[in-house]
């Protein structure tokens, strides 16, 4: 294993199946809101294994559910991503990782391209942002697991990322990929995604 791929360790925040995607509910009933997110959960966690740069990973969520033995799992109460990740940065960094990469679990076209480049882009040492498709929100960050950054998923969570990087003095670095900007929020999302798989 490479001296990269070392020092970087992934985390996936996800909640509790059955509380997540609540915006679809319109389309969705609340077992195909399960299965929905059970399915981008798995392609992340896919992504995850398939990246050259990224040593181990780790879930935060309330509940193991479909999640594979061989996963780290770390207990969330439910008290919210960035809780979450804070929780997760300091299992990574007992854990002997020097880069952090945070990824939430709704990214079903993300491979684990997208996430080199990410972790690539960050460096030794730096930040690495990857905006939604829209542009406002974070669909991954790659923070040094001994920086006290604050994490700020969240509405304008691209803004205030940046700008706690700055405050940190960090330049961050901004990475855009199609894999990495699309997630499913909204029912537009959904039939996105949608039709891409039937044209597969």
């Amino acid at each position: 294993m490479d001296a990269k791929r070392m020092r970087c360790g992934a985390a996936i925040a996800v909640k509790r199946r059955d509380r997540g995607k609540s915006q679809l509910a319109v389309c969705l009933s609340p077992q195909e809101r399960i299965e929905l997110v059970r399915g981008m959960l798995g392609r992340v966690l896919a992504a995850t294994r398939a990246a050259r740069s990224v040593a181990f990973t780790v879930v935060v969520s309330p509940e193991r559910d479909t999640i594979a033995e061989d996963v780290a799992l770390l207990i969330d109460e439910g008290a919210g991503m960035n809780e979450a990740f804070r929780i997760a940065r300091a299992a990574l960094r007992a854990r002997g990782a020097r880069m952090m990469l945070a990824l939430p679990a709704d990214l079903p076209r993300v491979a684990g391209a997208d996430l080199d480049a990410l972790v690539d882009a960050a460096g030794d040492g730096g930040i690495a942002i990857a905006p939604d498709g829209r542009g406002s929100g974070t669909n991954a960050l790659v923070v040094p697991v001994d920086l006290p950054m604050r994490f700020c998923f969240g509405p304008d969570s691209r803004r205030l990322h940046g700008e706690e990087a700055r405050r940190l003095g960090v330049q961050p670095s901004i990475v855009v990929r199609p894999g990495l900007g699309f997630d499913v929020d909204v029912p537009a999302d959904l039939a996105s995604l949608r039709s891409e798989e039937r044209a597969l």
